[in-house]
């Protein structure tokens, strides 16, 4: 029945690469919007990361990659799919995290055709890692404060709110690895 489903929709496996890569960047988009101002930082809460962490484990380490730089050129164009304005403003190296989290994450789980839970959660921990590394040394060098303050101010609010969507990611990626590699 998949098959048949999937050939009804799809006929190219580059249509379906496409159509992923096009899926996450409009979700990527969409979770920006999906936000949640704090008070105390410039930078919000959103579902961007649950998408970038999900996109880069789906589509692996190119399209991953494609998917952000596709993200970033849009907003760099003047689109409104930026949370901030300006690529250049507070939040940019969380941005430019995206791009480098998602190849990370894709990269790390492209070697396996089935993942544990484990090491699907530990692909998209990294990946956590290199997103919020990015974005606390831009908002420290943005804000012109020390690393200390940039990581209280952009990385330990969204912790039990991005293990959250870490673990809700890694769930889905384990329950459809299997079809999702053998598309992408």
């Amino acid at each position: 029945m998949e098959k048949v489903l999937r050939k009804e929709f799809v006929l190219s496996p580059t249509a379906e690469k496409v159509l992923g890569v096009l899926s996450f960047l409009a979700l990527t988009v969409a979770g920006a919007y999906i936000r949640i101002p704090l008070p105390f930082t410039v930078v919000p809460i959103t579902l961007q990361t649950f998408f970038v962490m999900l996109g880069g484990a789906i589509l692996g380490r190119r399209l991953g990659l494609l998917t952000q730089s596709g993200y970033l050129l849009f907003g760099i164009i003047g689109l409104p799919v930026f949370t901030v304005p300006s690529l250049f403003g507070p939040t940019g190296g969380y941005l430019v995290g995206f791009a480098l989290a998602a190849y990370v994450i894709g990269k790390m789980l492209d070697h396996y055709s089935a993942s544990s839970f484990r090491k699907i959660a530990f692909a998209l921990f990294m990946g956590e890692v290199v997103l919020f590394t990015t974005g606390m040394a831009w908002l420290s060098i943005f804000l012109h404060i020390s690393l200390i303050k940039a990581f209280a101010l952009g990385v330990a609010p969204f912790i039990v709110g991005d293990i959250i969507k870490l673990v809700a990611a890694a769930t889905i990626y384990q329950r459809i690895q299997g079809q999702a590699r053998a598309i992408f």
